[in-house]
């Protein structure tokens, strides 16, 4: 009755092998879709930096920006996010800005050697990348924090200014705040609605690769492995929604057609479910099945108590304990950091916060995307060095015309970046050299020569640490996500052999191994990206995957009561 693999299947834990894994050069430039909401942070940013930029216009106080600038980029944060859980997402990444740039204005202030400034900027930078990948906050990431905190530790401070400055930062970050909540005034249930319509997309894209005369392979794998990812996603943004509305519950009903279909493939019709994706569009009534909308209580019966209960996180400081994942990619952040700061330095360029946040920018999950980011950088910053020789004339006509340039540039690298890296660094290095004009114009060259030194110095020595510093984690995390996955597998077993499992609980089993899986599928990819790594149990991870989708499709077929569930598991099984 249960399809727990046999023991052949399960190796013992594997030795250690040093293996050296192939750094890709196909592909690290080409360009995806852009962002189906790459619009919302593109205008965000430029609202929340035109107003606290053009009132210190007015004021002969562009010095300043800097500092008003810290709390205007916190409008690029939680745009995925329903309100909800946005407004406090947003108010955590606008006090982390306040306590990363206090503690830059204050180091700043207490000593001027360049050496002691590298270091804690190093310091900071490893803690916010650590931060960040454990709320998963979300893109930007730490790089906006590194890069304003870097850039503080090196603007020249009394103590006395510090409360001044800080009140600056958090004035703009409120404004930023209210810039980012502003959406829910004419659209509140937006997040969730992108959410859903995103898993009805995915699921009906695995339902086509999956169709009948398909074949497995790759693309079937990746087609199921996405869709899976975006019904967790979509849970998720549901879960942090607040009150259960009438909109939400039909939101979760819909998702609930997608977790169907992820199931059983074969079952699911990929038309209606992109019909339904396509009414979540816009502020109109959210789209009901029709089979389910006679008894939507009690589908949704006892899923608020369920809901409540997994959003019960780990403290954070779980996450970020002895033997996290994310421990050594905090110790490579701070190691490249600090050598490519000490290297700039030795080198005499007047910047080495540069050389600290290029290298801070490419720490990725593992060492191959880290090369890959480090590769997108540097071509980006090539391209933005002499897109910012062609805009700097302009800019130079006067405050205003750089205030116009520096909100077109933000708007462009958002509009760019999700299409790839380096193309939104095309955008974003023209900017950040323009941010250094607001005190007094410079000569352009001088400013292209430290900027490509910097590049260049930040992103060799920030691959160096990558390599350097090994990361045997990343395998035990496998281990812990495959165990996890076979306890969720095996409690959703338990619940299809009860002689008369309610529809309630086993849709509760069902996402909790969705998400199970997820988080393998996830761990399996970082850990395939590392070097030096021991061999991978990548048998198990197929047969924990491929029993727990068994076993999701078993209770799909037990809700919708067209088989035995416990029959379904034990079919097929290798």
């Amino acid at each position: 009755m249960s399809s727990t693999p046999p023991p052949e299947a399960r190796p013992s834990r594997p030795p250690l092998l040093s293996t050296v894994r192939r750094l890709p050069l196909a592909g690290v430039l080409r360009l995806a879709k852009p962002s189906d909401i790459w619009f919302k942070p593109a205008s965000s940013v430029v609202v929340a930096t035109a107003i606290p930029n053009l009132t210190l216009l007015a004021l002969g106080r562009l010095d300043l920006v800097m500092y008003t600038m810290a709390g205007s980029f916190c409008a690029l944060y939680a745009h995925n996010l329903p309100y909800a859980a946005r407004a406090r997402a947003l108010a955590g990444v606008v006090a982390g800005m306040l306590a990363s740039v206090g503690v830059a204005l204050v180091t700043a202030s207490l000593t001027s050697s360049p050496a002691v400034l590298v270091a804690v900027g190093a310091l900071l930078a490893a803690a916010q990348k650590t931060l960040c990948d454990a709320t998963r906050i979300g893109p930007p990431g730490h790089l906006i924090f590194t890069f304003i905190s870097s850039a503080t530790l090196f603007a020249p401070q009394h103590l006395g200014q510090v409360p001044g400055h800080l009140a600056l930062t958090l004035a703009a970050g409120a404004v930023a705040w209210l810039v980012g909540m502003a959406p829910a005034l004419l659209r509140p249930h937006g997040p969730e609605r992108r959410a859903t319509a995103r898993a009805l997309h995915a699921a009906a894209a695995y339902a086509e690769a999956a169709g009948p005369g398909r074949s497995a392979g790759p693309g079937r794998e990746r087609a199921r492995a996405g869709a899976a990812a975006a019904i967790h996603a979509a849970w998720q943004s549901l879960l942090a929604t607040g009150a259960r509305t009438r909109p939400r519950r039909a939101l979760e009903l819909l998702v609930i057609q997608a977790e169907e279909a992820l199931a059983a493939p074969s079952a699911a019709d990929p038309a209606r479910l992109r019909s339904w994706a396509a009414g979540l569009r816009g502020t109109g009534t959210v789209p009901l099945p029709d089979h389910v909308r006679p008894e939507a209580d009690a589908e949704l019966r006892g899923l608020e108590a369920e809901l409540a209960s997994e959003s019960v996180k780990s403290p954070l400081w779980r996450r970020i304990a002895p033997g996290s994942p994310l421990l050594p990619i905090a110790l490579r952040t701070a190691l490249g950091c600090a050598l490519a700061g000490y290297a700039s330095m030795a080198l005499g360029v007047g910047r080495p916060y540069w050389a600290l946040v290029t290298a801070a920018s490419l720490y990725q999950a593992n060492v191959t995307l880290t090369w890959s980011r480090g590769v997108q950088r540097v071509v980006g910053n090539l391209v933005g060095v002499l897109a910012f020789a062609a805009i700097v004339p302009v800019a130079h006509l006067g405050h205003a015309a750089l205030i116009v340039c520096c909100l077109a540039l933000a708007f462009g690298a958002e509009a760019l970046i999700t299409r790839n890296y380096w193309l939104g660094s095309v955008c974003v290095t023209p900017m950040a050299l323009l941010v250094t004009e607001f005190v007094r114009f410079q000569e352009p060259g001088g400013l292209i020569l430290d900027r490509i030194v910097d590049t260049l110095v930040g992103a060799l020595l920030g691959i160096v640490a990558a390599i350097v510093v090994t990361n045997r984690r990343a395998a035990d995390h496998i281990e812990l996500a495959i165990d996890a996955t076979d306890r969720a597998r095996a409690h959703a077993e338990r619940t299809l052999a009860a002689p008369s499992p309610t529809p309630d609980a086993l849709r509760q089993d069902r996402r909790r191994l969705t998400a199970a899986l997820v988080e393998l599928r996830t761990a399996d990819d970082a850990a395939a990206g590392e070097w030096w790594q021991r061999a991978l149990p990548q048998q198990r991870v197929l047969v924990a995957e491929q029993a727990g989708h068994r076993t999701l499709a078993a209770a799909s077929s037990a809700v919708r009561g067209t088989g035995s569930g416990a029959e379904s598991v034990g079919a097929g099984r290798p």
